[in-house]
């Protein structure tokens, strides 16, 4: 089993024992007041803005995702937003961040219209709550039909700061009401695998 892989499993594997327990839950324990002369642990940040200039968006109220019943990650319920996996990397911090929008409604185009037309050297910016940016260059796009998404390609460890840009895309299954593939961004932050 790889590492990505093992990674997964205890995820789901706390996913599944944190929210199947039996009886009333008990609220987390307040967190310890720090020692005297000792720092206490930085506060968690989160992404709260994309911009994308290559393909016009600029997003300014990111929210977060979670994982569906069946392990697959959910898609913001308003078209018009971008979404981050909470339960993974923030974007600029080591390893894969993931952010997903949706590509058209039955309105027309959404957020992630046009993420199909990024190109390697393309830059990403996500603003961050504690007041910094991260940069990143896009270094690929690539289409994969959703029976056979690459997760271990997306949520792989990876030696530095990345981000995974997702959307739907290819032909659309009328009888299902969805895409058959996914547009998949692969960005980094002054690094890339080769």
């Amino acid at each position: 089993m790889t590492a990505a892989a093992t990674a997964r499993a205890a995820l789901v594997a706390a996913l599944v024992v944190t929210s199947c327990s039996a009886g009333p839950q008990s609220a987390p324990a307040p967190p310890s007041p720090a020692a005297p002369g000792s720092l206490a642990p930085p506060a968690p940040t989160a992404p709260v803005g994309l911009t994308i200039p290559a393909i016009g968006v600029d997003e300014t109220d990111l929210v977060p995702l979670t994982l569906g019943a069946n392990g697959e990650l959910t898609a913001p319920t308003d078209f018009a937003r971008v979404g981050w996996y909470a339960a993974g990397t923030v974007p600029g911090d080591v390893g894969p961040a993931v952010l997903a929008g949706h590509v058209d409604s039955r309105t027309g185009p959404a957020v992630f219209f046009r993420l199909r037309e990024l190109a390697p050297g393309d830059r990403i910016t996500v603003r961050r709550d504690d007041d910094t940016t991260a940069e990143f260059t896009v270094d690929e796009v690539r289409h994969y039909p959703k029976a056979a998404f690459p997760t271990d390609a997306v949520y792989a460890p990876v030696p530095g700061a990345a981000l995974r840009l997702i959307t739907c895309g290819g032909s659309f299954d009328t009888e299902r009401r969805s895409y058959r593939d996914n547009v998949v961004v692969f960005a980094s932050a002054g690094w890339a695998l080769t």
